[in-house]
């Protein structure tokens, strides 16, 4: 399909969809991506095309339901007819596979979102959303065009203040939907948020290796723990 968004396949098995955290270039991920592979049919879906010739290109500020859209017409592409597929997301990658859950569950067997920054479902999200914009999106941004452009540069100039300003609406069907945070995280905002966000939504709550890029710093071990998440889902086969 010529219109279908940008990914990368690797291994064989059940489908597994990643949708990285930044600007969704998927630097960093071949460890992970490797040992998932050896279960799974491991699906990195590039919603920007950083990796694949685009990075430098014009970049518009990102909307969350785009990122959830793409990824749809992904697993449309990759699934066989009634096929399903489990989602692994990590922070705005964590956002958008929350959307992809509220807007289009029939293809999903099971979603886990990690450390998703939507940290004005908070009792003072909008104090603490200020509070992280202005830790991450200090003087001296790297550019987010040309031919210096860099992942980062895109992340905080098109993604960081969009996706930070979600709040998911929907309850997720039963079972469906796993919140996990670093175990390294303890004590910090978006430990905090994914916690929070697990009891508001009803859904379960785990942690992981690590903290917040526990998928780069612990890949071994990142994705054996969510083998097990996903291997303890009835929905799912790992």
């Amino acid at each position: 399909m010529t219109d279908t968004p940008h990914h990368d396949v690797a291994g064989r098995g059940p489908v597994l969809l990643l949708v990285p955290g930044g600007a969704g270039h998927p630097m960093g991920l071949g460890p992970l991506t490797e040992r998932l592979a050896a279960r799974f049919t491991v699906v990195t879906y590039d919603p920007l095309g950083l990796a694949h010739g685009r990075l430098g290109h014009p970049v518009t500020e990102q909307r969350v339901a785009d990122w959830s859209e793409g990824a749809r017409r992904v697993l449309e592409a990759v699934l066989p007819e009634g096929g399903t597929a489990s989602v692994f997301g990590t922070s705005s990658g964590g956002i958008a596979v929350l959307d992809l859950l509220a807007r289009y569950p029939a293809r999903l067997a099971h979603v886990v979102a990690h450390e998703p920054p939507c940290v004005t479902v908070l009792p003072d999200g909008a104090a603490r959303r200020a509070e992280l914009i202005e830790q991450l999106d200090g003087p001296g941004r790297p550019p987010a065009e040309g031919e210096s452009a860099t992942p980062t540069g895109v992340f905080l100039a098109r993604v960081l203040r969009p996706f930070t300003a979600y709040a998911p609406a929907v309850t997720p069907p039963p079972g469906r939907l796993t919140i996990a945070a670093g175990a390294a995280s303890r004590g910090q905002l978006l430990h905090g948020t994914a916690e929070f966000l697990a009891g508001r939504m009803g859904c379960a709550f785990t942690e992981f290796p690590g903290g917040h890029l526990g998928t780069l710093d612990h890949p071994v071990e990142f994705a054996d723990s969510l083998v097990e998440t996903l291997r303890s889902s009835p929905r799912t086969s790992a």
